[in-house]
C-alpha cells in the first residue's frame, strides 16, 4: 500500500493547491451522494466530472481518502489485509449506490411525531444511517395526507410558508 503522505504529495505536485482543494470538494460530493444512497446526485456529479475530464484526479483523491481512513482506523500490519478484504468483497456492478431502505423508518417517524414523542423522533433520526430516505419517506407521507386536509388548509399552509420564506420562493402559477 502506498503511503498516504506520498500519494498526497504526488497529487500536490501535479496540481496547484486551489485545484487540489476543488478536486477534494468534488470527491467529497461523490462520497456524500454514495454514502446517502442519492443516485441522482451521484450520477449528476459523475457526469459533470467526466465531462470536465477530471476523473483521474478525483479517482486519486478518492483513493487517498480511503487510504487515510484505513490508516487512521487500523494498525499498519492490519491495513493491507483490510484493503484486500474490501477488494474481494467489491460488487461486480458498481453503477448503483448502496441504499439502506430498511433502516429508513418513515412510518415509525410519522407515528412518533403524531404521538409527540420527541425522544423517539431524535432517536430515529440519529439512528438512521440514510436520512435521505427517511426524509423522502416523510415527504411522501405528507403528500399522501394533503388530499385529506379540509378545503383551504393546504392553501393556508402554502401561504404561511411563502410568508416565512418571502422572496426565496417562486410565485404560484397564475399569479404573474
Amino acid at each position: 500500500m502506498m503511503a498516504t503522505g506520498e500519494l498526497a504529495d504526488e497529487l500536490s505536485e501535479e496540481l496547484p493547491r486551489e485545484e487540489v482543494e476543488a478536486a477534494k470538494a468534488r470527491a467529497a460530493t461523490l462520497l456524500l451522494a454514495f454514502r446517502h444512497g442519492n443516485q441522482v446526485a451521484f450520477d449528476t456529479e459523475l457526469d459533470r466530472l467526466l465531462a470536465e475530464h477530471v476523473e483521474r484526479e478525483v479517482a486519486t483523491l478518492l483513493v487517498w481518502i480511503a487510504a487515510e481512513a484505513v490508516r487512521k482506523a487500523y494498525a499498519p500490519e492490519v491495513a493491507d489485509r483490510v484493503l484486500r478484504g474490501l477488494a474481494r468483497r467489491a460488487p461486480h456492478d458498481t453503477a448503483q449506490v448502496p441504499v439502506d431502505e430498511e433502516a429508513a423508518g418513515a412510518a415509525l417517524l410519522l407515528e412518533a411525531v403524531a404521538a409527540g414523542d420527541v425522544a423517539e423522533v431524535r432517536t430515529l433520526v440519529a439512528g438512521t444511517p440514510d436520512t435521505t430516505y427517511l426524509l423522502g419517506g416523510l415527504v411522501q407521507a405528507v403528500a399522501m395526507m394533503l388530499p385529506l386536509l379540509p378545503e383551504g388548509e393546504a392553501e393556508e399552509i402554502a401561504a404561511e410558508l411563502r410568508r416565512r420564506h418571502a422572496g426565496r420562493l417562486p410565485m404560484p402559477r397564475g399569479t404573474y
